[in-house]
């Protein structure tokens, strides 16, 4: 079957692969518009087990909810520059990949992979993408919150460098409520914002809490205050850890003069209404991960060198 520089550009706005791997598609598979896309996915995964060795410490973090607001999802998929992670194709693959973590519940990044995408499956989707844009592209991570009444609400931070879900429990669905989502957006938007640990003291552990009081103990000791007082200065320490780290003693980002706490419980008098904040998962893009590092002199000595 023949082909033309018609079914070229065709084939090319199809898969977003260069004019001559097009090309060469088209010729390996006799003019089969199908066959040859097939083969550019073979291709890409070629392409992408090539890149496997490379750093892709970039990247962003997206979310999705459902329609109802009751599913949510965040997914960190990683790339190895930065200007990649603000591209259109890139962000379109995170977004994807985050809507089907809320529509499917995969339990683990694998069956991620072979969950079902317009391309194939989440991993024929990333090695396309992987064969278009031209740096290894990596699924780090994913959660997923799912609640019977209440909100999954999601903020994106510096266009996906921190993503943050939050879970709020309610009596009644109110969900459709403007207000109430506004502000518990911005509750998200705190948790971005702060270094937050634990909604409360509650969950803490234990043995942190004794951890942590026994270094208090000492610093105060440490510093000659009679053992008498000790114990109430080490309680107005650990109280002070606890705002630190524990959303609800924090002082609300959107208004200092009252703790996320009390921003909580007017909302729940205001809606009439239980409402509580059940939980949350906060990504930052890239931590842990090890970081390319460039050199350019040695960039600049490859280039003369060719």
């Amino acid at each position: 079957m023949a082909f033309t520089a018609q079914d070229v550009a065709k084939l090319r706005a199809l898969t977003g692969a260069g004019m001559m791997d097009c090309k060469n598609a088209l010729s390996q598979t006799n003019g089969d518009m199908d066959k040859a896309a097939k083969y550019l996915r073979e291709q890409g995964i070629n392409i992408a087990k090539k890149k496997e060795g490379r750093i892709a410490s970039e990247g962003i973090v997206s979310a999705a909810v459902s329609a109802n607001g009751k599913i949510g999802a965040l997914a960190e998929i990683n790339c190895e520059s930065d200007f990649v992670a603000k591209s259109a194709p890139f962000i379109e693959l995170c977004e994807t990949v985050a809507k089907v973590v809320v529509k499917q519940n995969p339990q683990d990044i694998e069956a991620l992979k072979a969950e079902k995408t317009a391309d194939g499956t989440v991993l024929d989707s990333i090695n396309n993408a992987t064969a278009k844009i031209g740096e290894k592209l990596s699924l780090r991570r994913f959660a997923r919150q799912e609640i019977k009444c209440g909100l999954q609400d999601f903020y994106l931070h510096m266009g996906g460098k921190i993503g943050v879900l939050l879970e709020v429990e309610t009596g009644k669905d109110i969900n459709k409520d403007k207000e109430f989502t506004a502000m518990f957006h911005d509750v998200a938007m705190h948790i971005a914002a702060y270094p937050v640990e634990f909604i409360s003291d509650k969950e803490i552990p234990a043995s942190e809490i004794e951890e942590q009081k026994s270094i208090f103990t000492k610093q105060v000791l440490n510093e000659g205050k009679p053992a008498a007082v000790a114990d109430k200065i080490v309680a107005g320490k650990l109280k002070k850890y606890f705002a630190e780290i524990c959303l609800l003693e924090q002082p609300f980002v959107k208004d200092p003069s009252v703790t996320v706490g009390k921003f909580v419980e007017a909302a729940a008098k205001k809606f009439g209404t239980d409402i509580r904040i059940s939980r949350f998962t906060k990504f930052t893009m890239g931590e842990g991960l090890e970081k390319k590092t460039d050199n350019l002199a040695e960039e600049v000595a490859k280039m003369q060198n060719k």
